[in-house]
């Protein structure tokens, strides 16, 4: 009973035990809120690969391979898969209307099927709007404003294409990353406004142009076709109109990434069904010596650089399910022999083996970071034990006449590691609430601090993403705030020995 007394009565009239739990909440939350932040940009790390590639990609990159149409029958009649669908992946240039060239990588999805395996239709940024964005409080998002135009905007991008204004008819198109153009600018709450065009005139003046790319902008695109050897071929040159904008997330896609409708970049890259001379034409028998071999020409099948496969459960054992996507694809390499690569040499990957390098390296910061701010924290088990050690020195005739009265030495013991424990108990939550209210509103604190101080801590240009991602978990939370309260007693453990073994007789004369 005594011990809950004095632990009481410490607790609440001293002031440095308040300081020590100060210290406590402080290192608690620090660690909390680098593990909720770290912990944030490894989720969406993770969330974003997957939303670009779907589970697992079969990839032959460059010259492609044939045949995917079966593939993909092969794929989607096995009860594991929902749904596969072919890309092709290239480096092209895009000339802007402003007159810039940009090099970009250029992606060739059919619009559906791409949906279908990846969150690309959740991606399109011109669509309307039910309810403004998280930061939008007064609604100032022009997808707001319920108008037909939007609607057709995200068809538009869904099919990568846009009606011809002459005939009506549907137009292939591309579908560019919200930040390729720097056309669009985006504001604090978080949405993205047309900007004004500046143009050059043919006089070398410059004019500026209100051009809404989705709705009238054109673009021309070239790429560098390679046949079936990999030897490149004349540079082809096609102008496409803009059916839409995409946001992955991931700055460096949505700076750098254009999607074009799968058939138009095939019938550029010459990966689509075709005639083929061939190298091995006999030669003509009654040809004079000297005469020209007789040309033969065979089918040369559409070619593809990757199919995309998207499992029936989200919560599936990626692992199993590569290794179920590579029997399926030896199947098909067997139907096709010498066509097709074999299933030895084929790259098969799951969304975390294509980001397997950045995901370790996050997961190594991450590490090496919470190690460093634990290694800082243990400042709380030595302010502690500073802390109670003056203070037993203070107590010590309290002490003494605590012995005399008959209380044992482990139950003088207990008094302080129990006001250890308190104070790491009311260290540890004050700073899980702090850590937890700063997380919350972490991006709402960034924008203050921009907006009052002029201080801009997070570039997307340079960390990916373009809000301070955070991501509270339970249990490792649970784990700091434990942490916490045990190293308060451990700071109490060697002041509660001393004071455990203090001689009484010679406490009681203490002066």
């Amino acid at each position: 009973m005594y011990q809950a007394l004095l632990t009481r009565k410490y607790l609440t009239t001293k002031v440095m035990p308040l300081l020590a739990s100060l210290g406590v909440a402080l290192c608690t939350a620090m660690v909390l809120i680098t593990w909720s932040v770290m912990g944030g940009f490894l989720r969406m790390l993770t969330e974003s690969g997957r939303s670009l590639i779907g589970d697992v990609r079969i990839v032959w990159p460059n010259t492609g391979f044939p045949h995917y149409d079966d593939l993909i029958a092969r794929l989607e009649a096995d009860p594991e898969v929902e749904a596969a669908t072919p890309l092709i992946e290239t480096f092209g240039i895009i000339t802007l209307p402003d007159g810039r060239t940009e090099g970009v990588s250029v992606r060739g999805v059919d619009g559906p099927g791409f949906a279908r395996v990846t969150s690309f239709a959740q991606t399109l940024w011109w669509k309307p709007l039910g309810e403004p964005l998280r930061k939008d409080r007064v609604g100032e998002d022009p997808r707001l404003d319920g108008r037909e135009m939007w609607r057709r905007l995200y068809e538009n991008g869904l099919s990568l294409t846009r009606p011809d204004p002459e005939t009506g008819e549907p137009k292939a198109a591309m579908v560019l990353g919200i930040e390729v153009t720097d056309f669009n600018r985006r504001t604090r709450s978080g949405f993205y406004i047309p900007m004004v065009i500046p143009q050059q005139t043919a006089e070398g003046g410059l004019t500026h142009a209100d051009i809404f790319l989705p709705l009238q902008g054109e673009l021309t695109l070239r790429v560098v076709p390679l046949d079936s050897k990999g030897r490149p071929r004349e540079v082809q040159t096609r102008v496409l109109p803009v059916a839409n904008e995409f946001e992955s997330g991931l700055y460096d896609i949505d700076r750098q990434t254009v999607l074009v409708r799968f058939d138009a970049l095939q019938s550029m890259l010459q990966m689509n069904e075709g005639l083929r001379l061939a190298e091995d034409g006999p030669l003509d028998p009654f040809a004079q010596e000297g005469g020209e071999r007789e040309e033969r020409y065979e089918v040369d099948p559409a070619r593809t650089t990757a199919v995309l496969v998207r499992g029936r459960t989200s919560d599936r054992d990626l692992t199993g399910f590569k290794a179920r996507v590579e029997r399926i694809y030896a199947e098909f390499a067997a139907a096709h022999a010498g066509e097709v690569p074999s299933a030895a040499v084929i790259v098969i990957q799951t969304w975390e083996d294509a980001n397997r390098t950045m995901i370790a390296a996050v997961k190594k910061e991450t590490a090496l970071v919470l190690f460093i701010f634990s290694f800082i924290s243990m400042t709380a088990v030595f302010l502690v034990l500073a802390i109670f050690w003056a203070m037993i020195s203070e107590k010590t005739r309290d002490i003494g006449v605590l012995r005399a009265l008959g209380a044992g030495s482990w139950g003088i013991a207990w008094v302080w590691l129990r006001y250890g424990a308190a104070i790491g108990l009311v260290g540890s939550v004050a700073g899980g609430l702090l850590a937890w209210g700063i997380v919350t509103n972490i991006n709402d604190i960034h924008d203050w601090m921009g907006e009052s101080l002029g201080l801009y801590v997070w570039d997307p240009s340079i960390y990916v993403f373009k809000e301070i991602p955070r991501h509270i978990e339970p249990d490792k939370a649970a784990f700091v705030l434990a942490g916490g309260v045990l190293s308060c007693l451990l700071g109490a453990l060697i002041p509660a020995l001393r004071a455990a073994f203090m001689h009484p007789i010679r406490a009681l004369r203490f002066e």
